[in-house]
């Protein structure tokens, strides 16, 4: 109990110390002031006045949402006396593996800076900014020469790290139970089975309402999408993030997704935050950035050539390139087993006083990274409320997809989560996949490590990162991608091949997320 109380007061603290520099902190100060003013205000109940003031003025609901926020992304309580490096990661051979992953893709950018012979980042001439500013809306146009700069690693390269981890603690010996015979991912992590699955996605039971299936309950879909539009638009009205978070659950109605997810996300259109955003372009405008030439490669590669999203090209190059100068996005490697890499001043290799953290956001984008944007560009057409809204998906979600940890949302406990379900409950493909050298971790990885962006339809995929939002966690990315293994089972019994199973599942953009999910959560698997 006692326990219980110390690691409250340790979250209530951390909450606070967040608020305190905030610039809501501010505004609240201010209209506390000002309500002081108020004839209602007296001074023998001068707290209490202020409370309800501050109650019936909005401004409680708003220091509410920005609580939930905080509590959203705080990391699982730990002992007060736990040093830094346990809240990353509680576990020391997941911290050595994700330094070591860090410095390999480190050294690959280095290399790649060193046979270019470009720096890592200078000042733009005043022809270039000007330049660069006159065509900020057109940056598609645009075609450097990207022929010889590469991706510094690609999902597949980060999958042969995640395989050949294990767990020095146990004996090669004591490793003979069934699922690491089978599966490729030969790290004991805590996941959940089906009943607990069940239990925590109950709302996508079969006899509860959902947009995105059409016939899966005893009421018309039109009655209940009407119904449940009436209810978001109450949701709205309210301002209340944890109501939304709720109500996402089954789904939002496309008219209501882009409001209800900034306020889950707790987005405000503040005009500070536009600033902020300005800032950001002015610091993309002023210096050349190494990382800036990644961002292009894969936008290239990736969404430009993607029928849906194409044709945001320019809003990508915006948002990631802003997205790579702001340091704010350092706040989230306090709860990321990664950590931001460093650079030096040139001649002060080694010296600590001369380190930068490069990129200045110390995230260094991969092959895909920019299909973790393209999707909300279809919800945001205003760059610095697309820009909002992804930065806070990244720190909450994202950022998990491509880091090495235990954490329960972590791509290692995806990946240990969808061999689970298939070795368990779907034996005989499983075993035969894995017979003819054709592993369903090698399919599935890049279609988790993006959230399924690029490999869904739009509206499909939009309903799945509905229920992101709405469960606060990514291991319906799991559920997913064993549902869709299941839907596709009988093919690929008859496969003989990894080409052949890769071709079964080439194409997956016509299926329908929340029928899938439904089936194999509550119906196929018992």
């Amino acid at each position: 109990m006692q326990g219980d109380e110390e690691e409250l007061s340790v979250s209530i603290a951390h909450i606070v110390q967040k608020l305190k520099g905030s610039a809501l902190h501010c505004r609240l100060e201010k209209e506390a002031r000002r309500s002081l003013l108020s004839p209602d205000i007296k001074l023998e109940t001068l707290k209490e006045d202020v409370k309800e003031f501050l109650k019936t003025s909005g401004w409680e609901k708003k220091l509410q949402n920005a609580v939930y926020r905080e509590l959203s992304v705080l990391p699982a309580p730990c002992h007060p006396a736990a040093p830094a490096e346990h809240i990353k990661e509680p576990l020391a051979y997941m911290r050595k593996a994700q330094a070591s992953w860090e410095k390999r893709v480190l050294k690959s950018l280095n290399s790649m800076c060193t046979e270019l012979n470009v720096p890592l980042a200078h000042k733009r001439p005043p022809d270039e900014q000007k330049e660069l500013l006159n065509k900020w809306n057109e940056m598609g146009t645009d075609e450097p020469d990207l022929s010889l700069f590469r991706p510094v690693y690609a999902p597949k390269d980060f999958l042969e790290v995640l395989i050949n981890l294990r767990n020095p603690n146990y004996e090669s010996g004591e490793q003979t139970t069934f699922r690491t015979h089978l599966g490729l991912i030969q790290v004991p992590l805590k996941i959940k089975d089906i009943p607990e699955l069940r239990e925590f996605f109950s709302e996508l039971s079969l006899n509860t309402g959902q947009l995105g299936v059409d016939d899966s309950t005893p009421v018309p879909p039109e009655m209940f999408e009407n119904e449940h539009f009436r209810l978001g638009k109450k949701v709205l009205a309210e301002h209340d993030s944890a109501a939304a978070q709720q109500y996402v659950r089954q789904g939002c109605p496309t008219a209501l997704r882009a409001d209800l997810w900034a306020l889950i996300l707790n987005i405000s259109d503040q005009p500070e935050d536009t600033l902020y955003y300005e800032q950001l372009k002015s610091n993309v405008i002023q210096h050349d950035l190494l990382s800036d030439s990644l961002i292009y490669k894969d936008v290239k590669l990736t969404a430009s050539n993607d029928d849906y999203y194409f044709v945001f090209e320019d809003y990508l190059y915006q948002v990631l390139l802003c997205f790579s100068r702001d340091t704010s996005v350092l706040e989230h490697f306090a709860y990321s087993s990664a950590s931001p890499p460093k650079s030096y001043i040139r001649g002060k290799l080694g010296q600590e006083e001369f380190a930068v953290v490069y990129p200045p956001n110390g995230v260094i984008p991969f092959h895909g990274f920019s299909m973790y944007v393209a999707p909300l560009c279809f919800l945001y057409h205003e760059p610095a409320k697309l820009y909002q809204v992804f930065r806070e998906m990244y720190v909450r979600y994202f950022f998990r997809l491509h880091s090495i940890s235990s954490h329960i949302s972590g791509i290692m406990s995806l990946c240990l989560l969808f061999e689970t379900l298939l070795q368990t409950h779907l034996p005989q493909l499983f075993y035969h996949l894995r017979e003819i050298g054709a592993q369903p971790l090698r399919i599935s990885f890049k279609w988790m490590v993006r959230g399924f962006s690029g490999y869904l339809a739009t509206d499909q995929l939009l309903l799945l990162w509905d229920r992101i939002l709405g469960y606060n966690s990514l291991e319906i990315l799991a559920v997913l991608a064993a549902a869709v293994f299941a839907f596709r089972a009988m093919n690929l019994m008859e496969v003989t091949s990894l080409a052949a199973a890769e071709a079964v599942l080439a194409d997956i953009s016509t299926l329908k997320v929340m029928p899938l999910l439904q089936i194999f959560l509550f119906a196929v698997v018992t």
